[in-house]
């Protein structure tokens, strides 16, 4: 077993709790010492009471799945002597009502583009295969029982 972790931190400082009138506003501190500002999406909590500029968990959620795909594909890649170049991701969440009627991120878009080096490029073919098997062994898509879908942009970065 493997454990990571998250410090999440947040202070009421002197806003208005109980009327409901506290920023949302937090700070995100990962088990490597990095720090980022996070918030409510400001589609569930109204601005100034949510941070746009910080991430939100639907958004952590979305870069989550985005980034352990990216990892699973690099590295099936180079075992396949595949040389990557960049890797660009405009991932996408849907939130919306799932089967019990409770809002979720019901679907994941992944839409990564690849850039090669070199003379040795994978058929459209392999790099279906290569995403195939980037999202059978990420970690995060086996977490979640949100549908996590994949649409490769071809062509260079």
């Amino acid at each position: 077993m493997v454990e990571h972790t998250a410090e999440i931190f947040w202070e009421r400082g002197a806003q208005d709790f109980l009327k409901g009138s506290y920023s949302r506003r937090h700070l995100m501190r990962f088990d490597g010492g990095a720090e980022v500002a996070g918030s409510s999406s400001p589609h569930s909590v109204p601005l100034p009471m949510s941070d746009a500029a910080a991430v939100d968990p639907e958004e952590a959620f979305v870069a989550s799945l985005a980034s352990c795909h990216m990892l699973w594909f690099l590295a099936i890649a180079a075992k396949r002597k595949f040389c990557v170049d960049r890797y660009c991701d405009a991932a996408v969440g849907i939130m919306a009502k799932n089967a019990q009627g409770k809002m979720a991120m019901t679907v994941v878009t992944l839409r990564p583009k690849v850039g090669y080096f070199g003379d040795h490029l994978p058929t459209r073919e392999q790099l279906n295969q290569l995403h195939h098997e980037a999202n059978e062994e990420c970690f995060i898509a086996n977490s979640v029982r949100t549908e996590v879908r994949c649409e490769p942009v071809y062509g260079d970065v």
